[in-house]
This record gives structure tokens, sequence and C-alpha cells, in this order.
């Protein structure tokens, strides 16, 4: 009878186990949360960072700072006024492409600093967010490391 119980445990065991792992992956060495998770919009801070609240179980949210995977925007702090005009445009677009309100955040990994977490940021219509505002010429690819300034 205690074998059979413990190999019933075991089993639970593991299947937990596998569980977690089937929905966790890693990004560049990191670990993260594969999701995707629905987050409605709250608040935009800057031009790579939201504040959202994400519906991670039923009933169950989290509001969390979310930063965009993949892009770098000019800071709302800078040291010149080209950056922070810059800054300022891309904290108004990036509030018009949330508008709608909800998103869906995948790769979900902590960000190195502010307690914020790290996500690819995909738009009701299916498009990665970090790719529109590269596009528009409001933010430059970023994976780390040192950034380039944008005051020139």
């Amino acid at each position: 009878m205690i074998r059979s119980l413990s190999i019933a445990g075991l089993c639970i065991w593991a299947a937990f186990s596998l569980s977690l792992c089937a929905s966790d992956t890693a990004v560049a060495g990191e670990r993260v949360f594969k999701g995707p998770v629905e987050a409605r919009v709250l608040d935009v801070l800057d031009g790579d960072t939201f504040v959202a609240e994400a519906h991670v179980w039923p009933d169950q949210f989290v509001r969390v700072n979310v930063r965009i995977r993949g892009i770098d925007t000019p800071e709302m702090k800078a040291r010149c006024d080209v950056e922070r005009v810059a800054a300022r445009r891309a904290r108004e677009v990036l509030a018009q492409l949330l508008e709608p309100g909800t998103v869906a955040i995948s790769n979900i990994g902590s960000a190195k600093y502010y307690g914020r977490v790290l996500a690819d940021v995909i738009t009701p219509d299916g498009e990665l967010l970090a790719d529109i505002l590269v596009a528009e010429g409001l933010a430059r690819p970023y994976q780390g490391g040192h950034r380039a300034g944008w005051c020139g």
C-alpha cells in the first residue's frame, strides 16, 4: 500500500514538473513564461514601457510594468532636448497603438531593472509592437548591453 502511494506521489510530482517545463522556455538564456497572456493596458510610462493588468488565471489579475522586448526608445529624463522631444513622441505613439486596451504578452521574463517584466507584445491585429515602433523610427533594435545615445 505504501509503495503504491509513493509511486502515485512520484507520478503526480513528475506530471506537475513537466507541466511547468512545458510552459517555460528560454529566450537568450533567460527563463521565461511562453504565454501568451491577455493584458489590459492601464497606462503608458514611456516609449517602451507600460502598466498592464495581466489575466493570469480565471478571476486572477496581476498589475505589472511591461517593458517591450527587443527595442530601446529615447528616455523621458533625457540629457538633451532632441531626446526629450523624441521620448514624448514615442510615448504618444505607443499610447495610440495601445489605445484599444488589450494586448497579448508572450515570452515573459524578468527585466533587469525596476521590477518590470520583459515581454513580446502583440497587438490585437497580431503584429509585434516592437516591429511597429522600429519601423516608425521611434525605437531602435536592442538586445541588451550598452545602448547608443539619442543626443547625437
